[in-house]
């Protein structure tokens, strides 16, 4: 999932000087109040490296699927997942001039529990990662009819990969320090396939355009509690930076989730990342900025998946449906009673100021899926002892 620390286009005629003493200062409080301490592993050399180029080959197979699928790259990967190694984090080379690192971590839940999960038209997959997705909207590709499975089978040895491709449209949560949140496009591939016995999955992303401009976010509260402030207003929560404009330029990622294990049940995801965003087509990303968003979306996705209060899938999906069969009138009332708490709590912890709240928002334009997704996290939280902005009756109909 992309998190970024960015600044972004001073307004108006403001001095170039005070805009790198900003984000200067911004950069020291970064490094000065963030609890990532752990230390990158030796960087991937060049992008001569083996693993470097297969992730850049599979890069290009998901902008352009007439570059055809290089069975020796997912090798490659494949192996160095699987692969011991000093660190589980690593800088990559830039390419396209944007920050690139490696994250890995395991997941204790079968392969086939993680598909059901994750990647099912189902089951939402901000359930989980709600620590870092508002939304993920799944689109056809145009011309192409295909669309996430409700199920999916085992892949056999010797079978042909199962390559699914999509659009999405991406909303993610505020930044942990700076609070800037982002909506972008992405073009997804999936390839689902057996690899010397095992199980794995490889997601490759591909940003389409610029994002959306970074708008003023707020965390309510502890960030395991997925409360969110979304102001739809430009710039940055962080005092003094709220004129900054900023934009992702460009993101693209190859995750690799292999079967790592049968007894315990283990799945190893290896996560190579690029990021490039700032202001001004100036990338201000950082590798250790980058982990640390991994870090954030892995450690919240562990902790999901391996928990005993995760409902069923069959659960889940029940809910989902029933969600989505409500009328929309229900469902804009559900979605404004959600709002109106969620600004509540913001004014309530001093975040935001009651007179800057008074024009009433307009939800008129959201998606219905996007309504649907957000009231599902709401029900999530009741299921593992949070507290759920709507109360414990998220999924009743209004009378």
């Amino acid at each position: 999932m992309i998190k970024i620390r960015m600044t972004g286009t001073a307004s108006g005629t403001r001095d170039l000087h005070i805009t790198r003493w900003l984000w200067i200062a911004l950069v020291i409080s970064l490094l000065t109040i963030s609890s990532y301490r752990t230390a990158l592993a030796a960087s991937i050399p060049d992008g001569s490296s083996p693993v470097t180029a297969a992730a850049v080959k599979l890069v290009g197979f998901g902008a352009n699927p007439k570059a055809g699928l290089d069975a020796e790259a997912i090798a490659t990967l494949v192996d160095y997942v699987l692969g011991p190694k000093p660190e589980k984090e690593s800088a990559l080379p830039e390419i396209r001039k944007a920050t690139g690192a490696y994250h890995e971590f395991d997941t204790r839940i079968s392969f086939s529990g993680y598909l059901q999960y994750t990647h099912s038209s189902q089951i939402p997959s901000v359930l989980t990662n709600p620590s870092s997705l508002r939304y993920s909207l799944w689109t056809n590709v145009p011309g192409n009819s295909q669309i996430l499975p409700a199920s999916w089978k085992p892949a056999s040895a010797g079978d042909k990969p199962v390559i699914i491709r999509g659009m999405e449209r991406n909303g993610i949560t505020p930044d942990l320090t700076t609070g800037v949140y982002y909506e972008y496009n992405l073009k997804k591939t999936l390839i689902h396939l057996n690899h010397q016995g095992r199980q794995v999955l490889i997601t490759i992303s591909n940003q389409v355009a610029v994002s959306d401009v970074g708008k003023k976010g707020y965390i309510l509260g502890n960030d395991d509690d997925w409360n969110y402030y979304y102001s739809g207003e430009p710039g940055s929560a962080r005092t003094g930076l709220g004129w900054i404009k900023s934009y992702i330029y460009d993101y693209f990622s190859v995750n690799v989730h292999v079967e790592a294990g049968a007894s315990p049940s283990m799945v190893r995801s290896g996560v190579f990342q690029w990021i490039r965003a700032g202001w001004s087509g100036i990338n201000f990303a950082e590798t250790k900025h980058v982990v640390l968003g991994m870090k954030r979306h892995g450690d919240n996705f562990k902790t999901i998946l391996e928990s005993p209060r995760l409902p069923a899938p069959t659960q889940l999906a029940s809910t989902y449906r029933q969600l989505s069969a409500l009328s929309q009138n229900d469902l804009a009332a559900k979605y404004a009673d959600l709002q109106q708490a969620r600004k509540s709590l913001a004014i309530k912890s001093g975040q935001i100021k009651t007179d800057k709240t008074k024009k009433p928002d307009s939800y008129a334009g959201t998606p219905k899926e996007q309504i649907v997704q957000e009231l599902m996290l709401e029900y999530l939280k009741t299921n593992f002892g949070k507290i759920s902005l709507l109360g414990e009756t998220v999924v009743s109909v209004r009378n």
